[in-house]
Formats: structure tokens, C-alpha cells, sequence
């Protein structure tokens, strides 16, 4: 082993928070980029459709970019890779049926035509440049999930986003433990894994009690039963239809990326589906209530999701109706849990028997609990331990598992975004950060809206906006017309005639301030009134709202 070389980590999302995940494993002169997802916005981004990771640190070193690795075909993970894409022209690893769905994205996108997919499998070891990657099959759920090993010169480096280990996976295809008990044996240098689920003791209930469940409620419901649950949840959508089957009811799907995930999971074989089970959406009426199940998105509560559009009898074709059985087939991802609440109020309104508590066991998790997170620990034996994917507390919670299976304390790393860490014969050492952050995508929009702009959002809708109208000679800045003042959201005019009256006399005396002190230039008289009427504003109203000063030039 040279004394020079290096392996250095950098991530550029998931760590400290849940989404956007995306890791830079750099092995010598050549680059890996692991996944590349987004993050729903929250409440404060108004305004904002999606969040990506802050590619800098990858325009800057493009040359050495040799590809992007995909774990699994999740928003958080594969939701990103369009935006870079447009600026890295690099190939796309990933298993078949990550790829497809990633493909649906492209097509969105328009990039479909120029992207490089390579397709993998778990098993697979390939050579990129200086890269040695092993691909590893683990459970989650979607289907085709693979952790990663990096073979280096300094060991190997395992990086398991995601996975949990069922010994009863509906497609009889168990994690590899054999795989990671090698790679320990070998020696590995760092594990980097998922924290989601560190807080909760035990392990992880097993896919098929979900389907179980499924059958017992849809044996009972005398009417139509709805399922909301993932679109990319292609098990759980093989379980929801096997249910169907023995009940003999029809399957009638719904909601634009349900409809696209089945068509495609289907044609890759992940999906059966058995002639004449499918129905229309034209169909469901002519049918008996007790023949049908509608397979829907919604589960999260979206507001434009298929669930949310017929409980509120806004879908084109279908509505909830009294003697309806919904199950909701999701755990609320943190944050929507009002959207989700609002939506099962909504179902009961309408007369809907809704079947969403957890402890019904009409849903399973993804990731791994703490006896898992432990045995992966034990089954690679790492010598540093990198705790990913998870909140700030999820991962010091991890960190106390790895301390717990032998890893000593000093070799845990609570890593953040941007900050380096780079391994060489030496030991362990933290780096420079590098640039890093969010970048928000607003419609079109990429990165063209950022604090100041959402600061600005906040307060118009806390506040509102005041917008003063003056006319102005543009010789001897003399008022000619004005001050008028337009309110929108802050008060209603008829309302508060006073309050405008006297906010209109505040700016004349802000004029003739600015006349008196001879003050001539658009900006300083500006920012004269605004801070005169800003004044006036709270000490009358204990309101702040946006003052938008308009000289128009005659």
C-alpha cells in the first residue's frame, strides 16, 4: 500500500436530515457520485416545489466525475438525477428497475435521449477508472435495492443506505448477510449506514405480515376498497393484487405515477397481473361495490394526489361513497402527518371506513431497527463507522449501536454535509468544507430562488404588501401626483380609510424631508419612506409589511 494514497468521503445530502441523499466517494483521482435525490420542501419554502443538492463541489472536479451509482429507485434517491445530469454528461448506474423509473424522470425532463444508463445487478463487481465496486443485494421497500462496496487500497468502504434484513421477503430473496460477512473477514475500512429507524428497538416486521392484513380487510369490506400506498412499492402493490385475487375482486388503477410505476413494473416482469383483472376507470361503476379494488397514490396526503381528489369529489371519475373500505398503506413521512390527518377526516365525512393505524399491520417499514443496524455492524466489523441517512438525533442514536458492537468511540464519525472525510495510512482526519447546501426548484425555476426570495415570501404572507404609487417631475423632483397606496393582504381599504389617510401624510412629510435636505437621487427618497411609513405602520398596527416605494418620471 503507498504511503500517498487516499480515500475521502463527502456527502452532499442525507446526513443530518431525511432526503436528498447523495455521497462522493473519492478513490484516488477518480470520483463516484451515490445516488442523487431530493427533499420535499417544508412549511417555511413557500413556494417551492422539490429541494436538490448543491452540485459545486461536482462542477468543480467534472473531469474526475467517472458516474453515478444508484441504490434503489426512490424520490429521495434517484429524484435529483435529471437536474444533474443537465450539467454532468456522466453514465448512470443502477438495477433494471431503478433505471426504468429513472427513465420515466429523463422522459419528463426531455433527457432521456442523452442519458447514459447502465444497468447492474446485484452481485456484479465492475471497474471504473480506479473504482472497484461491488454490488450487494439487500431488502427495502422497492425491489432491485443494492448497498455498495468500494474496493480500495486503504479496505473497503460499505456504504448501505436503506435496507432492512427480511428473512420472509415477499420475493424470496433474502439480504446477502454472506456477502457482508466476507467483506468483514476482508477488513473494512468504513461503514456508512442507514439511520432512519436507530431509535426503535427490535427488528423490523417482514413484508408478507402486510399482505396478511390486506387479506383479512378486504375479506371483510362489503363495499369498494380503496389502497393508498407508494407507487414504487411494487411488493406491496403484488400483495394488494394477490388479495384482490382471492376475493375475487377487479383492480381498477389511479393517480398518474401509480398508473406509470404499474404499467413499467409490469412489463419488467416485477408485477403479475392475471387476465382480466384490470379494469378501467369507466368500468368501476358497472360494476358490484364488492367486486372492486381501487390501487390509488395518496397515501401522503397530497393535495393533487387521486386519494385527495376523491375525497374532496373533485376526480374526474371517481368519488368516496358510504360502505367504502380506504386503506391508507404508508406511515406519514415526517412532516405530512396534518395532510394525511386531514384527508382520513375527510374519508369519515364521506361516510368512508378508513383502516390507517399502524398497529393494524397495513404497513411495514423500510429500514432496519436496531437489532438489524447491530448485525450488519457485527457482520462487517468496520474499523471506522459513518452513521448516514437520518436526522441529527438518528444518527447519535446509531452512533451509540456501533460503540455498543465494539466500534471504539474515536472511530465514529458524525459527519455533515460538506465536510470531508478523508482516510489514508495514517488514520482519520476531517477536511475543509466544501461548497454545499440546498438548491430549491421552483416550477422552472433552478436555484433562482433562494433565501432573500423566500425571507420576501414569508413576510407577504404574514404581513402583506403596501405599495406606494408617487409621480414625480423628473427635472426638479417636485410631486406631481400621489402619494397613492394600494394594500393587498396588510388591510382592507374601505375598512381603513383613517389608518391610509394618515399613512398617505407620513410619505408627503418623507417628501418634503427629502426636498428640504436637498436629497434628489430615486434610492435614498426610497428608502425615506419606507422607513417613515414602516415606522408609523407598527406603531398603529404592531405589523410589518412589505413597503413597495414606486416613482414613476414625468
Amino acid at each position: 500500500m503507498a504511503k500517498n494514497e487516499k480515500v475521502r468521503l463527502v456527502s452532499l445530502g442525507g446526513i443530518g436530515e431525511i432526503g436528498k441523499n447523495m455521497m462522493v466517494v473519492e478513490v484516488g483521482d477518480d470520483l463516484a457520485v451515490v445516488d442523487a435525490g431530493v427533499m420535499f420542501p417544508e412549511d417555511d419554502m413557500l413556494g417551492v416545489d422539490l429541494v436538490i443538492p448543491d452540485i459545486t463541489y461536482l462542477m468543480e472536479n467534472a473531469s474526475r466525475v467517472r458516474g453515478i451509482f444508484l441504490t434503489h429507485g426512490h424520490e429521495d434517491h434517484i429524484g435529483g438525477v435529471p437536474y444533474v445530469l443537465r450539467q454532468l454528461n456522466v453514465p448512470v448506474y443502477g438495477a433494471k428497475l431503478t433505471l426504468e423509473l429513472l427513465r420515466l424522470k429523463l422522459v419528463e425532463h426531455g433527457l432521456e435521449r442523452q442519458a447514459d444508463l447502465r444497468e447492474i445487478k446485484a452481485g456484479d463487481r465492475i471497474q471504473v477508472g480506479s473504482l472497484d465496486i461491488e454490488f450487494i443485494h439487500v431488502n427495502h421497500s422497492i425491489a432491485d435495492v443494492v448497498a455498495l462496496a468500494f474496493h480500495t487500497p486503504l479496505g473497503v468502504v460499505v456504504y448501505c443506505s436503506d435496507f432492512k434484513f427480511d428473512q420472509t421477503p415477499y420475493d424470496g430473496r433474502v439480504a446477502d448477510l454472506y456477502k457482508f460477512a466476507q467483506l468483514g473477514q476482508a477488513g473494512v475500512l468504513c461503514l456508512l449506514s442507514d439511520s432512519t429507524n436507530a431509535e426503535r428497538p427490535g427488528y423490523t416486521e417482514s413484508e408478507k405480515t402486510v399482505g396478511e392484513t390486506l387479506r383479512r380487510v378486504m375479506a371483510r369490506a362489503e363495499g369498494r376498497v380503496l389502497v393508498a400506498t407508494f407507487a414504487s412499492n411494487v411488493h406491496r402493490i403484488q400483495q394488494i393484487i394477490d388479495a384482490a385475487q382471492e376475493e375475487e375482486r377487479h383492480i381498477c388503477v389511479t393517480g398518474r405515477s401509480m398508473i406509470k410505476v404499474v404499467e413499467v413494473a409490469t412489463e419488467l416482469g416485477y408485477l403479475k397481473i392475471p387476465d382480466g383483472m384490470l379494469v378501467d376507470v369507466d368500468e368501476v361503476d358497472r360494476l358490484p361495490a364488492n367486486k372492486i379494488v381501487i390501487l390509488t397514490t395518496g397515501s401522503q396526503g397530497e393535495p393533487m394526489s387521486a386519494l385527495s381528489r376523491m375525497a374532496m369529489a373533485e376526480h374526474n371519475k371517481l368519488a368516496i361513497m358510504p360502505g367504502d373500505t380506504v386503506i391508507i398503506s404508508a406511515t406519514p413521512i415526517p412532516g405530512n402527518e396534518r395532510s394525511v390527518g386531514r384527508i382520513i377526516n375527510q374519508l369519515f365525512k364521506e361516510g368512508a371506513q378508513a383502516v390507517y393505524e399502524p398497529h393494524l399491520g397495513i404497513h411495514t417499514s423500510g429500514h432496519a431497527k436496531q437489532e438489524e443496524l447491530k448485525l450488519l455492524l457485527n457482520l462487517c466489523k468496520p474499523r471506522y463507522f459513518i452513521p448516514i441517512h437520518g436526522e441529527h438525533r438518528m444518527l447519535l442514536k446509531h452512533a451509540e449501536l456501533a460503540e455498543a458492537t465494539g466500534v471504539p468511540k474515536e472511530n465514529i464519525i458524525i459527519s455533515e454535509i460538506g465536510l470531508p472525510v478523508e482516510f489514508d495510512s495514517k488514520g482519520v482526519r476531517i477536511r475543509e468544507r466544501v461548497t454545499s447546501g440546498q438548491v430549491f426548484v421552483d416550477g422552472l425555476g433552478v436555484g433562482d430562488v433562494g433565501n432573500i426570495v423566500l425571507r420576501d415570501r414569508r413576510q407577504l404572507s404574514t404581513d402583506g404588501i403596501l405599495i406606494v404609487v408617487v409621480t414625480m417631475d423628473r427635472l426638479n423632483r417636485r410631486v406631481l401626483a400621489g402619494p397613492d397606496i394600494v394594500s393587498r393582504g396588510f388591510v382592507y381599504v374601505r375598512e381603513s380609510e383613517e389608518l391610509l389617510d394618515e399613512a398617505r401624510e407620513k410619505v408627503r412629510d418623507a417628501l418634503d424631508t427629502c426636498e428640504a435636505e436637498n436629497v434628489t437621487e430615486w434610492g435614498p427618497i426610497k428608502s425615506t419612506i419606507r422607513d417613515s411609513l414602516s415606522r408609523y405602520l407598527w406603531e398603529k398596527t404592531k405589523r410589518r409589511p412589505m413597503i413597495l416605494p414606486i416613482i414613476m418620471e414625468v
